[in-house]
């Protein structure tokens, strides 16, 4: 049997898909075998500040917004936010850090550097981690380069990756899966060709337990509903 290849979409400045990341390692811990996961990414931050300002306005704006995330953020203890997350040093927008990310992906694409390495999840959660713990502007270009240098990427290649307009046309990929799925949520998992999917936070058992209806009917048999 094929494995059960799951579309994964999240914004790196999503404080829910930072969340979930501990679920998708578990995901593949729990099923080596079975899962397929590919990652892209929407842009729900594609201008933040704008978008939190204007979604925030009469929730006490960036202010308000921070104190949302900090509050969520108590409730797992598996993550840490930073007390002044989204009032100082605020990002521009994710699309920047999605066009990286899409340019560290061609690595492993052009097998610069071994699959086994994960360098596409393990960069992620390296933005993700310092944006929120460390209030690192992950939308600026020479933070994106710090994260990756202490990665230990090639840098050049990334940067060649970005200027040669390969990134940029992965980065279009993302935007036309996410228009075909009609994507609005990070994180978003769609699976089963598209006939299932869960969006935002969505518990690790609950994940599971679809994957595991899936091995059990596979995709392509009839079924009661």
């Amino acid at each position: 049997m094929k494995p059960i290849r799951i579309f994964y979409f999240s914004d790196v400045l999503c404080v829910w898909a930072y969340i979930a990341q501990i679920r998708m390692e578990e995901l593949k811990t729990a099923f080596p075998d079975n899962i397929e996961i590919d990652y892209h990414f929407v842009p729900v931050f594609g201008n933040a500040r704008e978008k939190l300002e204007n979604g925030w306005r009469d929730r006490g704006g960036l202010a308000g917004y921070s104190n949302h995330v900090k509050e969520i953020g108590r409730k797992f203890e598996h993550i840490t936010v930073h007390p002044d997350i989204w009032t100082h040093d605020i990002p521009a927008s994710s699309i920047s850090s999605h066009l990286f990310l899409r340019a560290v992906h061609l690595l492993e694409v052009k097998e610069l550097v071994p699959k086994s390495d994960r360098v596409l999840e393990r960069t992620a959660w390296a933005f993700r981690e310092a944006f929120f713990t460390q209030l690192a502007n992950v939308s600026d270009r020479k933070v994106q380069l710090t994260i990756a240098e202490s990665l230990n990427l090639p840098i050049n290649a990334i940067k060649a990756a970005i200027d040669s307009g390969e990134a940029y046309a992965q980065l279009a990929i993302d935007a036309e899966l996410v228009k075909e799925h009609n994507v609005t949520v990070s994180p978003t998992l769609i699976f089963n060709e598209g006939r299932q999917r869960l969006n935002g936070n969505v518990g690790y058992r609950v994940i599971e337990a679809n994957i595991r209806e899936l091995l059990h009917n596979p995709a392509g048999e009839q079924t009661w509903c």
